[in-house]
């Protein structure tokens, strides 16, 4: 009698063994990406893709073997066991990878402008944006036909202060377009090992740069020579200034 029990037993178990099951589970990684993963019964050869949030669910019986691949996780496998059958939830880890970069290198080109692409003719002046709206305050344009050198625009603009607006206007974006150039030709590790500048204190020094007449005159003037030697000027008294202020 307790041969039959044991062999019925053996039987049962053999049977589980041997049937398709569907087997749920869930990927679980630091990646936020878990949709998509492939999910490969490489046993019976089939296949399914993991839902949102990393779920899946794929027929397969003990023993059979499963492949866990995507582009962005380390793959991984898994070989089903019998406790796999009455798991409400596989969790399978997989690892994130990550990929480095190349060194992209980016090159200013300052030579190529809207001139030398042809989108305006060569020695037509183009305005900034703040150029172009003194410039319609003022009347520049003559909107009205008028034979007068002045316009009514710019008669009302001058009485209400907007003039005198757009051109304080003017003068600020001038100096943001002078810093941004001169962020290009000194960056921060020229200006700290060159010059001595403390990291912390390079965008201060920049705007006490753009600041300096005569590196101003200098710069416009494109005299490279010229630039080197007030710029070590300015970043002395610079310097001292914050010694005094310490």
């Amino acid at each position: 009698m307790r041969q039959k029990i044991l062999l019925l037993l053996f039987l049962v178990q053999f049977s589980f063994a041997q049937h398709n099951f569907i087997l749920k589970g869930k990927i679980v990684s630091q990646s936020y990406q878990l949709e998509g993963i492939n999910v490969v019964n490489q046993t019976q050869d089939i296949g399914v893709a993991t839902q949102r949030g990393g779920y899946f669910t794929i027929e397969a019986k003990v023993n059979d073997t499963i492949i866990f691949s995507a582009i962005n996780l380390r793959g991984t496998m898994h070989v089903v066991t019998e406790e796999d059958q009455t798991k409400e939830l596989l969790f399978v880890p997989m690892e994130a990878l990550v990929n480095q970069l190349n060194e992209v290198v980016l090159t200013e080109y300052k030579s190529i402008t809207t001139e030398s692409l042809g989108i305006i003719p060569k020695g037509m002046r183009s305005y900034t944006p703040a150029e172009r709206k003194l410039k319609q305050a003022t009347g520049g344009d003559n909107q009205y036909g008028l034979n007068s050198s002045v316009s009514f625009d710019a008669i009302l603009n001058g009485i209400s202060g907007r003039t005198r607006m757009l051109k304080k206007e003017l003068e600020v974006e001038k100096r943001e377009m002078l810093l941004e150039n001169v962020k290009l030709d000194y960056s921060e590790e020229y200006l700290t090992k060159n010059l001595n500048i403390p990291g912390e204190l390079v965008e201060g020094f920049l705007y006490y740069l753009i600041e300096d007449r005569e590196f101003v005159a200098a710069y416009r003037s494109d005299n490279k020579t010229m630039c080197e030697f007030v710029l070590n000027k300015v970043a002395s008294r610079f310097l001292e200034l914050q010694k005094i202020k310490k």
